[in-house]
């Protein structure tokens, strides 16, 4: 599952807010991006019939349908498919050849097997 990122946006602020109301998705993404009340409004209904979101009366309250981590799985295998060739151990030699792991946080993966 692939959000665009305007999707991701929204979701972004309803999985830091759960029951968030529309409205006031709309004032945070005004105040944050620049968006008007109808662009927030029509992505939101973007992401209910994609059964990302799903809303609740009173105040049109946003609960997330889908999880962060689902979200991040997903994306995941699309980059380890896309730029890695479907090898996840490549993406991990990419990480370490670049320093973007340090000992400590190898040490913290060994010990979670």
């Amino acid at each position: 599952m692939k959000l665009a990122e305007t999707e991701y946006r929204v979701m972004n602020l309803i999985w830091a807010d759960e029951g968030i109301s529309a409205k006031n998705l709309a004032e945070a993404l005004g105040k944050s991006i620049g968006w008007s009340k109808t662009t927030t409004y029509t992505i939101i209904t973007r992401c209910i019939q994609k059964g990302y979101i799903h809303r609740a009366e009173p105040r049109y309250q946003c609960y997330s349908a889908i999880s962060r981590s689902e979200i991040g799985e997903g994306e995941t295998d699309t980059l380890i498919d896309h730029y890695y060739g479907g090898r996840p151990e490549r993406l991990v030699e990419s990480l370490l050849s670049r320093g973007k792991l340090t000992a400590a946080e190898l040490a913290d993966l060994s010990d979670s097997e």
